[in-house]
């Protein structure tokens, strides 16, 4: 496949990491869970362990982790709403999840999502896109789950 039958530079991307995952150098997906509910559950354990043997120093990030998303001269939505374009520039799909779910706890319409999503395009380019159409199918399993009348809370 040459490049001039390639639309998109993400498409040529997402074919440089097919190519190598095959090759066995990486997974497709950056995201392991096939769930929200089995990404809460792996969270919630692993943060139990991480608070039970970690450092003072851990647990004082963790801490200032949680404390920085209280409401304060900016509210927690658009805390967490920054939190989501950082995420997705950084390309940490545990994050985005993470704040896809508070952002949704908090009230953020799917308008308003797809306009943060356009602010972490923009600040990280292309290579946002494929994270993108991860926090797309979250959004899409969230709305189902509360459309269902399931919790979506961390």
């Amino acid at each position: 496949m040459g490049l001039k039958s390639i639309n998109h530079f993400s498409d040529y991307f997402d074919c440089i990491v097919l190519l190598y995952s095959a090759l066995g150098g990486i997974s497709v997906s950056d995201n392991q869970f096939n769930t929200l509910e089995e990404f809460k559950k792996f969270r919630e354990k692993m943060n139990e362990e991480i608070l039970k043997r970690g450092t003072t120093n851990t647990k004082r990030f963790w801490a200032l982790d949680s404390a920085v998303y209280k409401e304060g001269a900016i509210d927690s939505k658009t805390k967490e709403l920054m939190g989501l374009v950082a995420s997705m520039v950084l390309r940490c799909d545990d994050c985005i999840t993470y704040h896809m779910i508070r952002c949704a706890e908090l009230g953020t319409s799917d308008e308003e999502f797809f306009e943060v999503f356009d602010v972490a395009l923009i600040v990280g380019g292309s290579i946002v896109i494929p994270h993108l159409r991860r926090a797309v199918n979250t959004l899409l399993e969230i709305r189902r789950m509360q459309l269902n009348g399931e919790s979506i809370s961390i």
